[in-house]
């Protein structure tokens, strides 16, 4: 390592640790904060190490692995599970995902079997347009082969400036030679708001799946879309949904409130507490509302769950959310990497913490810990909703309504884990070339599948596709779909038919009530 690299790298781990030792106010005010004498000193020691290191170490030394992926994100580790550390490539990542675009051919990949394949285009995507179909393996890109190369690598080398050219080499099923696409990048939007339509007669479907600098326009549009003022009721879906900007998720919240009305609050050490308010409002949109919850929603999706439980306005219908109520200030740093930075902690209207306990676990257990969503939230934080309801805090958002994820049974599991339905859609499709909207597994198409999971030696009874048939017709059509009219209309077929939706609509009428009442006692005690 060059002596110039190394100094700059001393300078960025010593940056970090001034940040952590509380100076928020940005990298000028973190070097104010020690002595010269105390900044030469923190130097010398680190690169003193590095040197040491980098000269005697066994093998050959990565000098950005054992900074980027050693020191400073194991200093991090020691303060919480959320103040992270992003190297270039993270850092760009992250950039793409606040911005909710990025520059590629526009389609989803995957590993299947060491080989790179293609999930699905987006409709109308540059990909989509040259005619690549799901199913199709990547061979190579700009000739050079995947064989070797992770996913994730694959799908770096499919982004570039937009405009310029990538020369795709696909392996199609049914094709006895590759098959050549030269493609033209293009801006690809990441869209927020994934499904938005009619789910039943007046009942609207939202599908919100991150917070980025586009989620309230994306969401405006989609309630628009919809006909706010025609609405009987509306199913708002933040499963798996990590979170991400907090304006926007105060943004989303506002939609829904009454003006005025408390969305979250936020403090920290070093920061005065923050109240934000719903500036606009729902503008007088009073359908009832449930909000869909997973374990694996998180942040700025349990900011806006929090906020429309806390103040009555719908039913949390699923599972306890993760329970990540710590707010991130992105510092950037040297050399494209950025510093996230636990800075404060999030309250929900009704003042509880959002944030669950991570002090007396590891952070594989904080992250994997399925048991979570079945152990009660501190009872030690109890609070009000509007209409006097209790909620706890200290463990995420905890649904109104709890809804199980079912479980698959031995032989569901078995065609999921071998990819049955996406490849048994692959084989269909080289025999037919394509489906209509009215198709639907009967006798004939039952018949086909039998015949496909002798071919791929995936054992069955007949009793195993009796009891499941419906489920089996279900994913079949949806993969059907996704191949033939895109992803967002393959997924609706599977989303009509989730329990946890279903679910949404029967309580629907509760939702309806609650608000009712929640406006009444606000009313009562305004004098109104």
């Amino acid at each position: 390592m060059g002596e110039r690299r190394l100094y700059m790298s001393a300078c960025l781990v010593v940056l970090a640790c001034a940040l952590l030792g509380g100076w928020f106010g940005g990298p000028s005010r973190a070097a104010s904060a020690f002595s010269d004498a105390e900044i030469e000193s923190s130097l010398r020691l680190f690169t003193k190490v590095l040197s040491a290191v980098e000269a005697n170490y066994a093998d050959p030394v990565n000098e950005d692995k054992a900074i980027y992926n050693g020191a400073i994100p194991g200093m991090l580790r020691t303060l919480d599970p959320h103040s992270n550390f992003f190297d270039p490539k993270m850092f760009s990542l992250l950039r793409e995902e606040q911005q909710g675009k990025y520059y590629g051919v526009g389609m989803t990949v995957g590993p299947r079997s060491g080989k790179t394949i293609v999930m699905a285009p987006f409709v109308g995507s540059p990909a989509y347009r040259a005619g690549i179909r799901p199913g199709d393996v990547i061979a190579e890109v700009d000739r050079k082969p995947t064989d070797n190369l992770s996913t994730t690598e694959v799908a770096e080398m499919l982004k570039g400036p937009k405009g310029t050219k990538v020369v795709i080499t696909i392996l199609r099923e049914g094709s006895p030679q590759p098959l050549i696409f030269d493609i033209i990048r293009d801006e690809i939007p990441r869209h927020s708001v994934e499904q938005a339509f009619e789910l039943a007669p007046g009942i609207g479907y939202i599908n919100v799946v991150n917070f980025n600098e586009t989620t309230g326009r994306e969401l405006n549009a989609a309630l628009q879309k919809l006909n706010p003022s025609e609405l009987r009721g509306l199913i708002l879906d933040l499963r798996f949904n990590p979170g991400g900007l907090l304006n926007e998720g105060v943004a989303v919240a506002d939609m829904f409130l009454e003006r005025g009305q408390v969305v979250v609050s936020h403090r920290g050490r070093s920061s005065p507490e923050k109240v934000y308010k719903a500036n606009n409002g729902n503008r007088g949109a009073k359908y009832p509302l449930v909000v869909l919850m997973n374990r694996y929603s998180a942040s700025a999706s349990e900011i806006v769950a929090g906020a429309i439980q806390d103040h009555d306005r719908g039913l949390v219908v699923g599972e306890n959310s993760f329970g990540k109520g710590l707010v991130q200030t992105v510092y950037p740093l040297s050399e494209n990497t950025g510093l996230a930075l636990t800075t404060a902690k999030y309250d929900t209207p009704s003042g509880r913490l959002i944030q669950r306990d991570f002090t007396s676990v590891s952070l594989y257990d904080y992250y994997n810990d399925r048991a979570r969503n079945n152990t009660p939230q501190n009872n030690q934080d109890v609070r009000n909703t509007d209409s006097g309801r209790l909620v706890y805090g200290g463990g995420g958002i905890a649904p109104d309504v709890r809804v199980e994820v079912p479980k698959l049974g031995q032989f569901l599991s078995l065609l999921e884990t071998k990819f049955a339905f996406f490849n048994f859609a692959r084989y269909y499709l080289g025999i037919h070339n394509t489906i209509t909207r009215e198709f639907e597994m009967n006798d004939a198409v039952m018949s086909e599948f039998r015949t496909f999971l002798d071919r791929e030696k995936i054992a069955f009874t007949e009793d195993n596709l009796r009891e499941n048939r419906e489920v089996v017709a279900r994913r079949v059509k949806q993969e059907l779909f996704i191949s033939i009219f895109g992803k967002i209309e393959g997924d609706r077929i599977q989303i009509r038919s989730d329990p946890a939706v279903q679910k949404g609509l029967e309580v629907m009428p509760k939702a309806r009530e609650l608000a009712e009442n929640a406006r009444r006692m606000l009313a009562q005690r305004m004098g109104r």
